[in-house]
């Protein structure tokens, strides 16, 4: 084996093979020479503080590409004066090497509109500060959102998110006030329901259940009930429901009675006895009537005998007296 590796044939291929690939190589080296200039380089000249239309001039005459690029505005300098290069002036590149020119644009770029709609006006504020937008009129309007970003405004009229405005410009906001309380519900029965939408809008309240009687979506079918119903009170932003029916309301009774026993039951409410805490009152005392005065009646007086009796006094003897004994003592 290894004398047919070594024999004169296969060292003569091998020799063959190394000599071609060394001819390739030179070849493919020399094309890009060739291509590229190699070797032959060209100096960057300087066009910093040109106006980009003499340094564009002076490098069409070099045999250079170039590409310009608004830098950020600052008005220190000239508008469309160059500011920067690259490559560096002086730095050797290949004919038409492309150049970029930093150019100080004509102004401040224009600015856009952030998305801040249905957002804390405080978050609002800060987000419009920071890209160099002033916020001017602040602008308070019924709405159920409290202190949101409703809308904004630009010389007047209504600007959306994403539009381009110029650096430093008025911005002013239009923010909602919050719900208010204790609100009369309008009557939409009798109209369609496109009607009905519109008023429950203009009022700030919310379409809760669109119920259409043949189980469609047209928005012509006429409103036969609502709930809740047309004079009660509820907040701003409650919904608000609808039953619908292209017949009226007048031929939709029996479904009316149905829908109030289930949304509107009559409750009886029995009362309990009051009890009468309060003190009894004195009734004026009437005066006795005065006495009548009877006419005098004479009484004959009889003198009635009395009869005396005689007690007749008792006699008392005198006590006799014994004569005292005289006691001799000797």
């Amino acid at each position: 084996m290894f004398r047919s590796f070594f024999h004169w044939k296969v060292f003569a291929n091998l020799l063959l093979a190394i000599a071609v690939f060394i001819g390739l190589v030179w070849l493919t080296f020399r094309w890009l020479e060739f291509h590229t200039n190699h070797g032959d380089e060209i100096p960057v000249p300087n066009v910093v503080n040109m106006t980009v239309q003499q340094a564009i001039e002076v490098l069409d005459d070099q045999g250079l590409e170039y590409e310009v690029d608004s830098f950020k505005f600052d008005p220190k300098f000239r508008p469309y004066q160059v500011l920067q290069i690259f490559p560096s002036p002086g730095s050797r590149v290949k004919d038409g090497r492309t150049i970029v020119l930093k150019v100080n644009p004509k102004t401040y770029a224009p600015v856009t509109i952030p998305d801040i709609i249905d957002g804390y006006k405080g978050l609002a504020f800060r987000k419009l500060e920071r890209l160099e937008l002033k916020v001017g009129d602040t602008i308070y309007e019924p709405n159920i959102q409290k202190d949101a970003v409703i809308r904004m405004m630009y010389n007047g009229a209504v600007i959306k998110p994403g539009a381009k405005v110029p650096m430093f410009s008025t911005i002013d906001l239009v923010i909602g006030t919050g719900p208010k309380r204790n609100v009369t519900i309008p009557n939409l029965v009798g109209m369609t329901v496109a009607q009905a939408k519109v008023v429950i809008a203009q009022n700030l309240f919310e379409v809760g259940l669109v119920d259409h009687q043949d189980g469609g979506k047209d928005n012509n079918d006429i409103v036969y009930y609502q709930d809740p119903a047309m004079g009660s009170v509820r907040d701003q932003g409650m919904q608000i429901d609808l039953w619908a029916s292209k017949k009226t309301p007048a031929e939709m009774q029996s479904k009316i009675r149905e829908l109030d026993e289930m949304y509107r039951p009559k409750i009886e409410i029995s009362s309990p006895p009051v009890e009468d805490f309060s003190e009894p009152t004195e009734e004026p005392a009437t005066p006795a009537p005065a006495p009548q005065k009877q006419p005098a009646v004479k009484v004959e007086e009889k003198t009635v005998a009395k009869k005396t009796t005689e007690t007749k006094p008792t006699e008392v003897k005198p006590v006799e007296k014994k004569p005292a004994k005289k006691v001799i003592v000797e």
